[in-house]
């Protein structure tokens, strides 16, 4: 959420920023006139309880007993005047949040103009294309001739775009989650498990509501729904605190399962495991000094690579331009896998500088060790990695062309010293 200032301030710099994210700018008009009349509001209020203040130490000094009474009972009719304009400035100010609440983040001047995927803009490659003297298999073919992944079983049990892992793609999941989680605790994150279950306000908080409403699951009885994704919990986790300035930077890493109601249609994007309602997912998260926050999100997205880079994983960064930039986001890189069976670049990590955004929402702030007032923090949020579509780029791109897989080196530890994986029987 912006600060209110802001946008009271200098509404021509959000109007900018929404409109270069292909949004209408109106929300920002409604919200100048909320603060407007809110303001006005407690101006009034203000007057009315200074009178109020003023006539009861008048009260207290009289002493005929007729009078005291009569600026009793006009006291009376102040008092519901204020109660009715603390009522107004209540429905005002939530008027006001639900604005705020849809208002996005003002994207950085880095950020390129767009408003789709084809308008990101490629900074970086790394790896070599694998190369093959046989054709490619694609993993929706690759699995099942392999006997780890099952798609009749998974339709079966829960509908369509679920799946079922089994043996080695089993444990090939639970050897990435983690060689992820020690990876980056080696970097320096704290290892965190969470509820894999939070309550609105949480949500709120990290900026998945209200816009992400129709995308979530939740419990039909309670305030509860399951994570989208472990950014909301580590968003949670400080919500309502002030932190020390000396504590900071504060670096956390989480595996969760990940559910969300993708709206998705049939075709070659969603074929596969690439794209479903269920996924497993490592991320990497921060909360810093404002003044830190752009070198700390260029060391997350090193971070992330790492883990492309000692699994021998071909991958390029994309800066994400405005239209396809997330709205809580300043800026946002993607990084993206080669998956040589689909003969695709497949996202396997969005790493974004939120700025004050969450830290407003969720209202954490820091105490500055020089003293005064406590202050909003910056967070950041990436993926490292996401599940399962590395999964796909280690089958496809490490294809033998008698179907088996070889694994990668620096992932065999955790699966036991297997080298290659072949068909199960």
């Amino acid at each position: 959420m912006l600060d209110v200032k802001m946008i009271r301030e200098e509404p021509d710099i959000v109007r900018a920023g929404m409109k270069k994210r292909g949004m209408d700018p109106s929300p920002v008009d409604e919200a100048i006139a909320f603060d407007q009349k809110r303001r006005e509001v407690l101006k009034e209020v203000e007057v009315l309880k200074a009178e109020r203040n003023k006539v009861s130490k008048e009260i207290g000094n009289m002493k005929d007993a007729e009078d005291r009474q009569a600026k009793i009972d006009s006291m009376k009719e102040v008092g519901d005047k204020i109660k009715s304009f603390d009522e107004s400035v209540r429905k005002i100010d939530e008027d006001l949040q639900n604005v705020m609440a849809i208002i996005p983040n003002i994207p950085d001047e880095k950020v390129p103009e767009g408003f789709t995927e084809d308008d990101n803009v490629e900074t970086k490659r790394w790896g070599d294309i694998p190369e093959f003297d046989f054709e490619p298999q694609a993993h929706w073919d690759m699995g099942p001739d392999l006997g780890i992944i099952d798609f009749e079983r998974g339709v079966k049990l829960s509908g369509s775009r679920f799946y079922v892992l089994s043996g080695a793609g089993a444990k090939l999941q639970r050897a990435l989650i983690s060689f992820f989680l020690d990876l980056h605790t080696k970097q320096g994150y704290k290892e965190i498990y969470g509820p894999f279950i939070v309550r609105e306000e949480v949500l709120y908080g990290a900026g998945q509501l209200p816009k992400f409403r129709g995308n979530l699951y939740k419990d039909h009885e309670e305030d509860f729904y399951l994570l989208p994704t472990s950014e909301v919990s580590m968003t949670g986790l400080h919500m309502d605190e002030v932190l020390d300035e000396k504590d900071l930077p504060i670096l956390y890493t989480a595996y969760s399962p990940c559910f969300r109601r993708e709206k998705m249609s049939a075709g070659r994007d969603v074929r596969g495991i690439k794209r479903g309602h269920q996924f497993d997912k490592v991320e990497m998260y921060k909360y810093c000094l404002p003044e830190n926050s752009p070198a700390e999100l260029d060391k997350m997205i090193e971070d992330a690579e790492a883990c492309c880079q000692l699994l021998g994983i071909p991958y390029r960064i994309v800066l994400k331009c405005a239209g396809d930039t997330s709205e809580a986001a300043m800026i946002s890189y993607d990084l993206e896998a080669w998956a040589a069976g689909c003969q695709e670049w497949l996202e396997i990590s969005s790493i974004s500088n939120v700025g004050d955004f969450q830290s407003r929402r969720a209202r954490i702030r820091y105490r500055p060790e020089e003293g005064g007032s406590p202050k909003p923090l910056h967070t950041l949020n990436g993926s490292g990695l996401a599940l399962p579509r590395v999964m796909i780029a280690i089958l496809e791109n490490n294809q033998q062309e008698d179907g088996s897989v070889i694994i990668p080196e620096a992932l065999r530890p955790y699966l036991g010293g297997l080298e290659v994986i072949r068909k199960e029987n």
